[in-house]
């Protein structure tokens, strides 16, 4: 079977694109959730690198459980990134209001910034696996 670890990156990649796309539209909740895929597909696309499946959509535990030493601090802005998983798109994540309402520069900057970083390390590792 073919290692499909390039286009899970690729599109964690596109991902990136898009989560830009909404913080420059003011759709910082999308922007929240985009980065927060882009960052699990890239860690599955370097589980897939290493020759193993990942499942899940956990950013942190997809980085510990890497055949290989994730640092701790993109562990925890893994943490970070979790955290907009669910709420960003669910109404019933906060206790009132809409996701959009939750959500702002400050967040949807974090988060891109934090998912660019554990995009950073999959690429240099994906590099390193070849």
């Amino acid at each position: 079977m073919a290692n499909r670890a390039p286009d899970w990156f690729a599109q964690a990649e596109r991902d990136m694109e898009q989560a830009a796309s909404s913080r420059d539209e003011g759709r910082h909740e999308w922007a929240c959730f985009a980065a927060h895929q882009a960052a699990e597909k890239a860690a599955k696309a370097l589980h897939l690198a290493l020759g193993q499946e990942a499942w899940g959509h956990a950013v942190a535990r997809l980085l510990r459980e890497l055949p290989l030493s994730a640092p701790a601090e993109l562990v925890e802005m893994g943490k970070v990134l979790d955290n907009h998983y669910v709420p960003t798109r669910y109404a019933n994540g906060h206790p009132e209001g809409a996701p959009f309402e939750h959500y702002g520069p400050l967040q949807s900057e974090e988060t891109i910034r934090y998912a660019g970083e554990i995009i950073g390390f999959v690429r240099t590792e994906m590099a390193r696996a070849r």
